[in-house]
């Protein structure tokens, strides 16, 4: 739906949502570059000291710690085995840098324990691809020859982009809770906790964000494919 050359569709579903996740993005970075600055007193831990802590109290000797360029790239990759974590996570101690760290230490023993939300989204991830890349060329082919079957097909392809998105939220919650529940019996301070705990609330808010971005794309979609539909049979 058009009004004034305007998508009002968009601009009424999509567009706040799209604010929100921009938001996000900038709230995680303000909020790690602020506990940045914010060294750990509890003890004497870096980033890969909180890692190296939670994997070997799970017996995950053989999961390696590695340090990667960039700026918030800190992430687990079960392909080899391996954490890889920032310059301003890997040696720095504040709050930051061990609340991050132990976030994808907390990955590392989803995976190693079978967490079945991971599996989930392990599992759909080729699924996810091909749909992302599919999806509009079919909703506008769709769309275009006035066949409607097509275009659905479209929306569910990109529905299941959604699916990933939505089963990402339980994986990333646990992780930081896991990595909470691990910093607290590492000898921090209530105050440390508190910091680290604040930081991965902030990332877990883009997770968030991105969810319900693609829950409006979606809605969107569907409002489009079946509101030609119906014009077309009134």
């Amino acid at each position: 739906m058009y009004l004034y050359g305007f998508d009002v569709t968009y601009i009424v579903i999509v567009l706040p949502f799209v604010i929100f996740a921009l938001w996000a993005q900038a709230n995680v970075k303000s909020t790690f570059a602020k506990y940045s600055k914010v060294p750990i007193s509890g003890r004497n831990m870096t980033g890969y000291d909180s890692a190296r802590r939670i994997l070997d109290a799970n017996g995950l000797y053989s999961v390696g710690i590695s340090h990667v360029d960039g700026e918030l790239t800190d992430h687990y990759n079960p392909s080899d085995n391996t954490i890889y974590l920032s310059s301003a996570v890997y040696s720095s101690s504040t709050a930051s840098a061990v609340g991050v760290a132990a976030h994808e230490a907390g990955h590392a023993v989803q995976h190693a324990i079978g967490y079945a939300p991971m599996k989930v989204r392990s599992a759909i991830i080729p699924a996810t691809q091909i749909g992302s890349t599919v999806a509009m060329p079919l909703i506008l082919i769709g769309i275009v020859l006035s066949f409607q079957p097509l275009a659905l097909i479209g929306v569910i392809a990109f529905a299941m982009s959604t699916l990933f998105q939505l089963v990402t939220l339980p994986v990333e919650f646990d992780a930081s809770a896991r990595a909470i529940k691990a910093l607290d019996g590492a000898g921090l301070t209530a105050d440390d906790l508190d910091s680290s705990r604040k930081v991965l609330r902030a990332a877990a808010l883009t997770y968030v964000a991105a969810l319900a971005v693609s829950l409006a794309n979606l809605l969107r979609l569907v409002l489009i494919v079946t509101g030609r539909n119906n014009r077309r049979n009134d």
